[in-house]
């Protein structure tokens, strides 16, 4: 769950409060969090950075800040697919998706009827204490890759290579498809089979039964083929850190951002099922990163 980390300039202490099953509220985690950072937000030298992640978090460190605003710097992380929505000011740096602004740009604005407008948000541009990034924030950055691929060496290693990941959730509100696309997907990782030694495919806990099942009929019974069968421990670090190239369905704004930081090739599948901010997202990583689909491709040529 998201929680709020403290540290006092000159020190390297970091303090967690998280919101536990037993908080009846996220009142509770800031009672926690005030309560154990009285003393030295009144009493300690130099400033004291709060980091608060996700919408339920936003009141709490909005009180945060209200209780030593001289001393308090607060950073707002939106690491959902979400805008923190509303006064932005109370708030000293506010790090959040670019398409979340989708609404503001001349087509958004076109889809959106007249009469959600004010309640559409956010309605201003962002100033220069928004920070926006491409995708998704995550935790998949050089030292945890290089942590996943020592801790799932045994398991992976052996894979021949190339190696292909395919990551697949399931049908969204923004993203509608059926399983025509799924049956798609299958024949289409059939025609690419020739070009890798080795395919990984993973499922999401949102994924469908129905959507598991037509790919475990279609390519459960191939040699190269390994699917992950949702024992723990999820191998999904593990993927990022070994694969040479991925495959992932549209749907997953998180899996995408996760896979385009590695710097390894990335495919989607599925993009024009997506509508609104999701489109506007693909549209920035087609631009940059990411190629669509198709089985035509040599994974072999990518491989060093």
């Amino acid at each position: 769950m998201d929680g709020f980390f403290k540290r006092v300039q000159d020190s390297n202490e970091w303090i967690s409060i998280e919101f536990q099953q037993k908080d009846s509220s996220m009142l509770d985690v800031y009672k926690k969090f005030a309560y154990r950072s009285k003393v030295d937000i009144h009493h300690k030298d130099g400033p004291l950075l709060v980091v608060a992640s996700g919408r339920d978090t936003i009141s709490v460190a909005s009180h945060i800040k209200q209780l030593a605003p001289e001393n308090v710097f607060v950073v707002q992380l939106s690491i959902q697919i979400q805008h923190p929505r509303s006064g932005l000011k109370r708030f000293d740096l506010v790090i959040t998706p670019r398409h979340d602004y989708y609404p503001l740009t001349p087509h958004g604005h076109k889809q959106i009827p007249w009469f959600f407008w004010r309640w559409i948000t956010p309605r201003e541009r962002p100033d220069r204490h928004v920070v926006l990034t491409v995708g998704a924030l995550h935790q998949a950055d050089s030292a945890v890759l290089r942590s996943a691929a020592s801790a799932w060496h045994t398991e992976l290693a052996s894979l021949l290579r190339p190696l292909l990941v395919v990551n697949i959730r399931g049908p969204a509100r923004s993203c509608q498809y059926g399983m025509d696309l799924v049956k798609q997907l299958s024949v289409l990782l059939q025609n690419v089979l020739w070009s890798c030694r080795s395919l990984m495919i993973s499922f999401s806990r949102r994924t469908p039964d129905k959507v598991s099942k037509i790919v475990l009929r279609e390519l459960g019974g191939h040699s190269k083929v390994y699917i992950w069968n949702g024992e723990e421990p999820n191998p999904h670090m593990g993927h990022l850190a070994w694969a040479d190239a991925f495959v992932i369905t549209a749907d997953s704004v998180s899996m995408l951002s996760e896979a385009c930081s590695t710097g390894k090739l990335v495919y989607i599948i599925g993009a024009e099922h997506c509508k609104w901010k999701f489109a506007d997202f693909h549209k920035s990583l087609l631009e940059r990163v990411v190629r669509p689909f198709t089985a035509k491709e040599n994974i072999s040529d990518y491989y060093v």
